[in-house]
């Protein structure tokens, strides 16, 4: 790939655009740095030469790097941003080969960075190596927090109101969940840890602006890992603020066969036989009432 001597057509323009972005999107050196040979074996600072002016300071290859480093750092600051429980699980510097590793396999294809973390979780289990020993508390954390993601801005449709189904013949009735709510099964309690994490972070930026602040920051640094303790969990939001919902299993198992698109009734059966009638209507009236509960959207 060559950049084009002279931009004469649209096509030189992309040209130039493609290369740019391939020069971008290069994973840094272990130092931090662009990468020096190119992707086709040519020297970097040759390609940079081709479309880079130097200047009195800065080579063109110096000068690439910068946006090659400011590229990456971005990166990882927003995944920083929306991670914050995996990265004190992990440190920073483990954090931060994560997030290398996972954007160098699987890099930004979307146009918001929103989407930046939403195939972390699968990468973690891809590659253990990189978290352990807690590859399994950091699988879930990572769930949890690209849920909040989804929770916080993800599509909503028209809620059942709560008395809409008075009547309804359960074998027929077919709902549906909000595409915002995210129903987790986690092996460790994340939803408290995260917040105890939130919490000190915030305490720490108050000590931090406080007279002596950086020794109380400090004090403030630890929050012990999670415990293995099985959890159920719905991640959703409402009135426009996120919340998290410890479910029991029952409620879950119901709620995972509603999304799953089953009957009302088969859903209803997957709680159990031991679950009271009145539990069931308390639970469906608190989902309706949450605007967990929607129509099942039309099949393809």
């Amino acid at each position: 790939m060559h950049a084009p001597k002279r931009l004469q057509s649209t096509a030189d323009l992309r040209r130039l655009q493609r290369l740019m972005t391939h020069a971008l999107v290069r994973p840094l050196t272990r130092e931090g740095g662009l990468q020096p040979e190119w992707i086709d074996g040519r020297p970097t600072a040759e390609v940079a030469a081709e479309f880079i002016k130097p200047n009195d300071r800065l080579s063109s290859f110096e000068r690439l790097e910068i946006y090659n480093r400011m590229y990456w750092y971005r990166l990882v600051e927003c995944a920083s941003d929306d991670c914050p429980g995996l990265r004190a699980l992990l440190g920073e510097g483990r954090f931060g080969r994560l997030i290398r590793a996972y954007l160098a396999k699987y890099p930004s294809r979307s146009f918001t960075l929103r989407n930046l973390c939403s195939r972390l979780p699968g990468f973690i289990r891809e590659e253990p190596r990189l978290t352990s020993p807690r590859t399994a508390a950091a699988f879930d954390v990572a769930r949890f927090e690209w849920a909040q993601t989804v929770a916080f801005d993800g599509e909503a449709r028209p809620a059942i109101e709560p008395g809409e189904l008075a009547g309804a013949a359960p074998g027929r009735v077919r709902l549906g969940l909000q595409p915002y709510l995210s129903l987790l099964a986690l092996d460790y309690p994340v939803d408290e840890y995260v917040i105890a994490v939130k919490r000190r972070d915030a305490l720490r930026s108050e000590a931090s602006h406080a007279v002596g602040g950086d020794h109380g920051a400090r004090r403030l640094r630890h929050v012990r890992a999670p415990r293995r303790t099985r959890v159920y969990m719905a991640v959703h939001r409402h009135s426009g603020r996120l919340y998290y919902k410890r479910l029991s299993l029952p409620e879950f198992r119901m709620l995972e066969a509603l999304k799953a698109g089953r009957p009302l009734g088969r859903a209803i059966a997957a709680g159990g036989a031991r679950v009271r009638p009145e539990r069931i209507r308390e639970w469906f009236s608190l989902w309706a009432k949450l605007g967990w509960i929607c129509r099942k959207p039309p099949s393809p």
